[in-house]
C-alpha cells in the first residue's frame, strides 16, 4: 500500500530544495557584498598620495567623498544582503520541518504497512501449520 501523502511530500522535498537553493543564493550575494566592501575600504585605508597643487588636492578629495558614498552604499547593500540570508534561512528551516514532518508520518505509514504483511504472513503460516497438524492424526478433530 502507498503512502496516501507521497504526492505531497515529493511536493515539500522540491519546495525544500527551492529554498536551500535560495539560501545558497543568498549567501553568495552576500560574500559578495562583504567582498566589494573590504576591497573598497582597503583602497581607502591605502597609502597616502602626495599633494602637489590645489587641483590635485580638490581632485582627490572629490575621489575620497565619492569613494566613501560608495562604500556607505556598499554597507547598505551588505546589510540588505544580510537580511536576505536571514530571510532565505528561515524560509528553509520551515521548508525542512514541514518535509520533515510528512517524512515521520510516511515512516509510521510504512511500519505500520510492514506490521500488517507481517501478521497476514504469520496467520498463513498457522493456518498451513494447522492444517498440516490436522492431516497427520494429531490435530484435535481425530
Amino acid at each position: 500500500m502507498t503512502f496516501p501523502l507521497a504526492g505531497l511530500l515529493r511536493v515539500r522535498r522540491l519546495q525544500q530544495d527551492q529554498r536551500a537553493g535560495d539560501l545558497a543564493r543568498a549567501n553568495r550575494r552576500h560574500r559578495e557584498d562583504v567582498r566589494r566592501t573590504e576591497r573598497l575600504a582597503g583602497v581607502l585605508a591605502g597609502s597616502p598620495v602626495e599633494v602637489e597643487d590645489r587641483a590635485t588636492l580638490v581632485a582627490l578629495v572629490a575621489a575620497r567623498a565619492s569613494a566613501r558614498g560608495l562604500l556607505a552604499e556598499l554597507r547598505a547593500s551588505e546589510a540588505g544582503s544580510a537580511s536576505d540570508v536571514e530571510d532565505a534561512r528561515a524560509a528553509h528551516h520551515d521548508a525542512r520541518a514541514a518535509t520533515t514532518s510528512l517524512e515521520k508520518l510516511e515512516e509510521r505509514h510504512a511500519a505500520g504497512v510492514t506490521l500488517e504483511e507481517l501478521r497476514a504472513e504469520q496467520g498463513a503460516l498457522d493456518e498451513t501449520a494447522g492444517q498440516a497438524w490436522a492431516r497427520s492424526g494429531k490435530g484435535p478433530d481425530r
